[in-house]
């Protein structure tokens, strides 16, 4: 590649936005934006901003993630999850540049007892899965160059996640309770980082070939909230019983998916792309 791709990631702060920091790719030129440097969801920032800039991708990192949360500050939440992605899809229109944004599992209503397609129809079960399937259609909606890339149970070295708060939890509680009737599959966001990177560098190399549309990556295999904690307990090292308990005896306003595994089929198929296992990726987490 001559030239340097010009990339602009929004939600700089967030979980993949600093992986994303700790993973620098020779053939590209990151900028970095968090909330505090460009607010997504304000129209007239957006409009500036792309006015003044030249980019050839947005990673648009920038979301509101606090599941619990979002049913009562539902406000918020739809603001950034909808409006901020409207307006970062429309800025893409205008400028021509492509839209890679990140969506979730929990677009799903977990009936299905196989890995979802890209294809299965969604039904969100709660407010934040409900945010960010309207985000999804807009852009759709709006813009032929995007790629939307759900994924699922994200952690990594930052921010809040489950496996910190698990590490955390096991300092303070003489025994862990966890979800065991909820399945799905742990995502390390440096992997998701690197497929990313693989899928820009695979679109650049065939710019005949288009590859706009809807993806599914989270590593491999699958686990529930119990499974995948017993994991994290047993590579740290820290000898601690863990209740695997029924959802409905844990105390929450949201309902989750029972079942939201996604098929990796179409970027195996496309890009010939095979993500590493859960239990792999997590040992990285403690290395």
């Amino acid at each position: 590649m001559k030239n340097k791709i010009k990339i602009l990631v929004t939600g700089a702060e967030s979980q993949l936005g600093k992986s994303l920091r700790m993973m620098p790719h020779p053939d590209f030129d990151v900028t970095f934006k968090s909330k505090y440097t460009l607010d997504i969801t304000d129209k007239k920032a957006v409009k500036l901003f792309f006015k003044e800039k030249n980019f050839d991708y947005c990673f648009n990192f920038a979301a509101y993630t606090n599941v619990n949360q979002a049913e009562t500050d539902k406000k918020a939440c739809f603001n950034v999850n909808v409006k901020g992605v409207a307006n970062l899809a429309k800025a893409a229109k205008k400028n021509d540049f492509t839209l890679v944004h990140i969506s979730t599992d929990y677009v799903f209503d977990g009936k299905k007892n196989t890995a979802y397609m890209e294809h299965d129809k969604p039904n969100p079960l709660n407010v934040y899965g409900a945010s960010k399937l309207m985000g999804e259609d807009i852009i759709r909606q709006y813009l032929k160059k995007h790629l939307i890339v759900r994924t699922s149970w994200l952690y990594s070295k930052f921010n809040r996640n489950f496996v910190k708060t698990v590490l955390e939890l096991s300092k303070t509680q003489k025994k862990l309770k966890l979800v065991n009737d909820q399945t799905g599959t742990p995502t390390y966001a440096p992997d998701l980082i690197q497929f990313l990177w693989f899928m820009i560098q695979t679109i650049e190399e065939n710019p005949k070939k288009n590859y706009f549309g809807t993806y599914h990556f989270s590593n491999q295999g699958k686990a529930t909230w119990y499974e995948f904690g017993q994991k994290i307990l047993s590579l740290a090292g820290i000898d601690k019983k863990i209740k695997p308990i029924n959802s409905a005896r844990f105390e929450s306003h949201v309902v989750r998916p029972a079942y939201s595994v996604l098929s990796k089929k179409k970027i195996k198929q496309l890009f010939d792309y095979k993500p590493r296992k859960w239990e792999e990726a997590l040992k990285d987490f403690f290395e």
